[in-house]
């Protein structure tokens, strides 16, 4: 049985930050100024800083993802609501729980309710999507399974979103994609003040 429960590369703490990590964050001073605000020694403070300080172990690369990264924090052309869909719904087919459970705070501040919330873990046929919402998460089933969006979702999520934006649609859900393969690879552990998924939805996540 594989043994998840520890780290395959060691985060890199604040007090080990050098000029070349300082230099790549930043571009997204929001998480640096996050992670060592809330930082002690020998514990991580937010969820989200495991996650940055194993990215930091390369800081070129990590330097040129969060530039991606931070377009959809900071420019994307998508609403925020629209946003947290898209990254839910691609962390939770990817069974990734630390991605999915970083941005449940954030989808609910976007104006996600807690039954949209679990509706996300069952996909675009689950009962109670408005026909935009469900389309949404079809365009992320698609690009999963096919690494395109099919015609009808594409015709139909055409209607409400212009070029510009169905381009940002595309790109968050490979940010996201990226981000939960290097969590899923290199195990990256949820922080010891999150709060993992209960035991049902671990389930059917096939955690």
């Amino acid at each position: 049985m594989q043994d998840d429960s520890t780290p395959r590369i060691a985060p890199i703490w604040p007090p080990d930050w050098d000029a070349a990590i300082y230099d790549a964050l930043s571009v997204i001073p929001h998480a640096r100024d996050n992670v060592l605000a809330t930082f002690k020694p020998g514990t991580p403070g937010i969820l989200g800083t495991n996650l940055l300080c194993t990215q930091l172990r390369h800081p070129a690369l990590a330097k040129a993802f969060l530039t991606f990264n931070a377009h959809h924090f900071y420019a994307s052309t998508l609403e925020a609501r629209v946003r947290e869909i898209l990254i839910l719904r691609i962390g939770w087919l990817l069974r990734a729980e630390y991605e999915f459970i970083a941005h449940v705070d954030l989808g609910k501040k976007a104006g996600l309710s807690d039954a949209q919330l679990a509706g996300i873990q069952h996909g675009p046929d689950a009962p109670g999507w408005d026909p935009l919402d469900a389309d949404l998460l079809r365009a992320v089933d698609e690009l999963h399974k096919d690494a395109r969006i099919g015609d009808a979702t594409y015709k139909r999520l055409s209607v409400h979103f212009d070029a510009r934006q169905l381009l940002d649609l595309v790109a968050i859900v490979g940010c996201y994609h990226i981000l939960a393969m290097v969590l899923n690879t290199f195990r990256v552990q949820l922080e010891p003040n999150a709060e993992p998924l209960d035991p049902s939805s671990r389930a059917r996540m096939g955690k």
